[in-house]
């Protein structure tokens, strides 16, 4: 998704990156003096708001977060390279979120039975690393190549839950407090959208001298991420299992998930995030070099991810210290100026320059509302069903997915504007489903953990 093409014409100017640099590095050194005057230094200094096993756990997040990003970069110029048609191409689009609408969920509620997401981020690391020797040893041609695509998107959708679900048990088995978690769950956001980068700019280097070489060099990188990840999650701290048997987990999930209203509600804002996060990435190229024109992609993909990192960086701002602004109202000014940003875009804007304005509007966007709605899911939902719970509320977004893949490819009856507009109407909705979760009238810091 953002490998270079040296055909590329278009790209964007220095100084963007620099204002997104400065942004970022103002926002993290300015908070503290605005926010926290009693601290000599940040909130990173302060053990009980950073404490070591949270960062431990953030080295381990980067390592999965590299790991997803060789394959998100890598894969779709692997594709291409390899001489892969459109309609495998489609076929691997439908396998994966077809596999992530029907097996991640169960996987999600095995691990939230068995109390082990230390498992489940095990279980992420080894298809990886599986993923990387099958590649290395295997042809790309090879008729069971699909089993790469079912493999990579088993391993997506443990990513989308586990490390969190991990990190908030934790959190609570140590007894820290929740402004330890919040500062966890934006950092999350800012190093997941680093670690991309990252991996954009090695498999870049990678490829620079001869592609062969640098298809099988990434495979070997993801093989040693992979292997170190192993040795983090069986070597570091233990998780406390649970001590509800599955029975009683199960009457609680049937209580809470289906019938609280509050979790229905961000469920479905959270389906409709990764509905459009989807959509943007299958169509943003496209969208791009529409009408022949030519395009650096490779150099607009770190603005995205910079966009999102800067984004993360409000959050602290909005929801720390004296703040008084609650969640679900920052959610809904979000969502409401992310669906416009993919009105613009759906309605066929054409200047290049415009387009991008609003990549990165709709990805900063994105980095705000990620670490709010996992703040969210701290106040409603019990962290013993977190996993399933997140991994439930993709499933819908899946299945819009993956119909719309299938109208697309094999009926064309569908344009790329519709399947915009359809993600902006459903950021809209997600809107909606916040002001009605504070019509509801829970206060964002009144619940049974400890601020």
């Amino acid at each position: 998704m953002g490998v270079e093409f040296e055909s590329s014409k278009w790209e964007p100017t220095l100084s963007l990156y620099g204002f997104i640099i400065m942004c970022c590095f103002s926002s993290i050194a300015l908070f503290p003096r605005f926010f926290n005057k009693s601290l000599s230094l940040s909130p990173f200094a302060d053990q009980s708001l950073f404490p070591t096993s949270h960062r431990y756990f953030l080295f381990l997040y980067s390592l999965a977060s590299a790991m997803e990003g060789v394959w998100s970069v890598f894969g779709d110029f692997e594709f291409v390279y390899s001489g892969t048609s459109k309609e495998q191409i489609l076929f691997s689009l439908i396998l994966g979120f077809g596999s992530s609408l029907l097996l991640a969920p169960l996987l999600a509620f095995l691990f939230d039975s068995i109390g082990g997401h230390n498992k489940a981020c095990l279980v992420f690391c080894i298809l990886h690393l599986f993923v990387g020797i099958w590649k290395r040893i295997v042809p790309q041609s090879h008729p069971c190549v699909w089993f790469l695509t079912l493999s990579s998107s088993l391993a997506t959708g443990i990513f989308s839950f586990a490390f969190e679900a991990w990190i908030v048990l934790e959190n609570e088995n140590q007894g820290y407090r929740l402004r330890a978690l919040t500062n966890t769950f934006w950092l999350m956001t800012f190093i997941e959208s680093a670690s991309l980068i990252g991996s954009q700019v090695l498999v870049n280097w990678l490829l620079a001298s001869d592609v062969d070489t640098g298809i099988a060099s990434s495979s070997t990188a993801t093989i040693f991420i992979a292997i170190i990840g192993i040795f983090c999650v069986t070597k570091g701290w233990k998780q406390t299992p649970h001590s509800a048997p599955v029975k009683d987990r199960r009457w609680m999930s049937y209580i809470n998930i289906f019938s609280d209203k509050r979790i229905l509600l961000l469920g479905f804002a959270h389906a409709c995030l990764q509905f459009s996060i989807a959509i943007f990435w299958i169509l943003w190229a496209p969208t791009l070099v529409a009408d022949g024109r030519e395009v650096h992609l490779g150099l607009i993909y770190p603005c995205l991810m910079g966009s999102r990192m800067l984004g993360s960086t409000v959050c602290p701002w909005l929801f720390g210290g004296s703040s008084s602004l609650r969640i679900e109202d920052c959610l809904v000014y979000a969502f409401t100026v992310m669906g416009l940003a993919l009105s613009i875009v759906a309605y066929d804007y054409q200047e290049i320059g415009v387009l991008v304005s609003l990549f990165c509007l709709f990805h900063a966007g994105v980095g705000l509302i990620i670490p709010s709605l996992a703040r969210l899911r701290t106040i409603h939902v019990p962290n013993e069903l977190r996993g399933g719970m997140i991994s439930l509320s993709l499933a819908p977004a899946n299945a819009a997915i993956l119909f719309l893949l299938i109208l697309r490819g094999y009926y064309q009856n569908i344009e790329n504007s519709t399947m915009v507009a359809l993600a902006a109407l459903g950021l809209f909705m997600a809107s909606g489903s916040m002001h009605l979760l504070k019509r509801l009238g829970k206060q964002p810091f009144g619940n049974w953990h400890k601020s």
